[in-house]
């Protein structure tokens, strides 16, 4: 817990990467009824470690929603289209997930429409106008685009915290460039094309040389003089692939206004809630893990 008179605290959790990281590198684990629950376990003890662990006084879990109903999908169908739903016998341990990190005291958002990554984003945003310093924990590169000041990123599994020098060690760019970065490169994962022949050292090249997508287009009869390879082919390529360009930032940058609000007191971090982690615990076979947890709220 944060110390008297330091200045408020707010981890800011991307649930999913947690949770599929548990169910994919964790044994089948059963509950008394035979459901499987190790992604929820994996889960659990992500949670409860960084509880034990980090000095926060305020947190907040996002989960995603949204697979295939992303605002996103409204501008460019094959956004993630790529991607596989979960599988049925994990699509019940994500419902699970949400009331664990509940009963743990820790509020959940999740919207049909906006991402975990754009409610974070507002969270964030929200958080640091009230003077609060913010750790966004996650392993996705883009949520590296909120770094600032205010905000570091930690990447726990792999115990890496990022402020915006260690961004630009790592990514090449400044954290508000990666929205650009992927709108020339273009991202596998999330199926957002960039530019055709554009790869990440070029799109690095290009961005170190111009601050954004826009600066680049408004002086393409600079880009055939940067010492990059192939530097006058690559004028044509950004020149045909303008659109794609334009709307692949557009799909890479996080709704700052996502419909999540930062609550002060919601997010304060109070403890466990005993009457919900008891009879979920005993449910999911939790039992030993109970032990673990850090901080309680005996509530009547």
């Amino acid at each position: 817990m944060g110390e008297t008179g330091a200045v408020p605290l707010l981890y800011l959790i991307d649930a999913l990467p947690y949770v599929f990281r548990a169910y994919f590198a964790l044994p089948e684990r059963l509950n008394a009824q035979g459901h499987p629950v190790h992604a929820v376990y994996g889960f659990a003890t992500f949670l409860v470690q960084l509880l034990r662990e980090e000095p926060l006084t305020h947190i907040g879990v996002a989960f995603d929603e949204s697979l295939t109903t992303s605002f996103r999908n409204d501008t460019y169908p094959p956004y993630k289209a790529n991607r596989d739903l979960p599988p049925p016998e994990l699509e019940q341990q994500l419902h699970d997930c949400q009331s664990v990190a509940r009963a743990l005291g820790l509020p959940v958002f999740a919207d049909q429409r906006y991402e975990a990554d754009d409610l974070l984003g507002a969270l964030a945003q929200q958080a640091v106008q009230r003077g609060l310093d913010v750790v966004v924990v996650s392993n996705d590169k883009d949520l590296m685009q909120l770094v600032s000041p205010q905000v570091s990123f930690y990447d726990f599994a792999r115990n890496r915290r990022y402020q915006i020098d260690e961004v630009i060690a790592h990514m090449g760019v400044r954290p508000e460039q990666i929205p650009d970065l992927l709108g020339l490169q273009g991202d596998a994962v999330d199926n957002i094309p960039g530019v055709k022949g554009v790869g990440v050292k070029t799109a690095v090249a290009l961005l170190q040389a111009f601050p954004s997508i826009e600066a680049i287009y408004a002086n393409l009869d600079r880009v055939e003089t940067l010492p990059i390879r192939g530097a006058k082919s690559l004028r044509r390529k950004l020149e045909s692939e303008r659109d794609n360009a334009v709307l692949s930032k557009q799909l890479a940058t996080i709704a700052m206004d996502a419909p999540a609000v930062y609550d002060e007191e919601a997010c304060r971090y109070r403890g466990a809630v005993a009457s919900e982690i008891d009879p979920l615990w005993k449910q999911l076979g939790f039992e030993r893990l109970r032990q673990r947890i850090p901080h309680w709220r005996f509530e009547t």
